[in-house]
């Protein structure tokens, strides 16, 4: 029997600037009563607390192309250092300020040089990022996760995510989307993206003979 045709790409749809305001108005308002001490939780960025991812979504929200190659040439092409300057002109001097400058910027459409939909990769992945950890759920649309989950699956920007799924067959068990040949994976459409972007957390939650390998490549 022949494989099914991989998920459509649609990385060039224009109407992805109202998910992504979307998605940002969540996840602000999931973090509207966090403590101090949840703000401090380390997310499952390594090294980043809560607080420190939310202004890096702040950061990437307020990048024109001009300023991201500006911060780059600033800091010598030293991709990391150049995000951890822009997370922390952003991070304010109290939690209650990381929160309303993210605020500021929720209908921003301000975007470095990457397609609209991998913006919207980075308000899922990072706001999982923080909510994982802090226990917190959310019932995503899964019309914007599909959407996600077809654009990473063909793309290596801004993360590894099609290098880590060479060889497998990934199946969402609550939505459309499906993508590859080889060993399968199968799960929910959130656990795929967060494991396609490096999460191996998520890879509990997915089921397959190709799980072990898909753990094992987003470890690299």
């Amino acid at each position: 029997m022949s494989e099914p045709e991989p998920t459509r790409d649609i990385s060039h749809v224009t109407d992805v600037w109202p998910l992504v305001h979307a998605e940002r108005a969540a996840l602000a308002a999931d973090l509207a009563d966090l403590t101090d001490k949840q703000w401090t939780t380390q997310s499952l960025c390594t090294e980043l607390t809560v607080r420190e991812v939310l202004a890096h979504l702040t950061a990437g929200a307020t990048l024109t192309p001009v300023r991201w190659l500006a911060g780059v040439i600033r800091c010598r092409f030293d991709f990391e250092k150049q995000v951890a300057m822009r997370l922390a002109e952003h991070l304010g001097a109290s939690p209650a300020e990381t929160l309303d400058r993210f605020r500021e910027v929720v209908t921003n459409t301000t975007k470095p040089l990457m397609p609209t939909v991998a913006m919207l990769g980075e308000v899922i992945v990072h706001g999982e990022d923080i909510r994982r950890p802090l226990a917190i759920h959310r019932d995503y649309p899964i019309d914007t996760l599909t959407r996600v989950a077809e654009y990473y699956q063909g793309t290596n920007l801004p993360v590894l995510t099609k290098g880590r799924i060479g060889g497998l067959r990934l199946v969402a068990t609550d939505g459309p989307f499906t993508t590859g040949s080889g060993l399968p994976v199968s799960g929910t459409t959130v656990a795929l993206i967060m494991a396609m972007a490096g999460r191996s957390a998520y890879c509990d939650e997915l089921d397959g003979d190709g799980v072990t390998r898909l753990r094992d490549q987003g470890s690299r």
